[in-house]
């Protein structure tokens, strides 16, 4: 697949990086390549291929869900850096 520069720099404003005039060449060809690899993979014939979610077919371990005794609300937050009305208080992620 093609690759021009300015799906580069589209490419880069979506993701904000900002990228030097020296880095887009060779983003370009590392893109194409990649693109290239993706495509061959659709030239696979996968018919009769079962579909798998995990390469090795690994049995799932369960254990039983049994109550057992836990601790209190005053002790987990015994030790919390900060807390408020009975809750954790975290840093704003967005």
């Amino acid at each position: 697949m093609e690759v021009t520069r300015e799906d580069v720099l589209r490419c880069a404003q979506l993701t904000c990086l900002k990228l030097e005039e020296v880095e887009i060449e060779p983003m370009r060809k590392a893109m194409a390549q990649l693109l290239s690899h993706a495509e061959s993979l659709d030239r696979l014939q996968l018919d009769g291929v079962e579909l798998t979610t995990h390469g090795q077919l690994l049995p799932l371990l369960r254990r039983e869900d049994i109550a057992r005794e836990s601790l209190t609300q005053a002790q987990a937050l015994a030790n919390a850096p900060e807390h408020e009305r009975g809750h954790f208080v975290v840093p704003k992620v967005m």
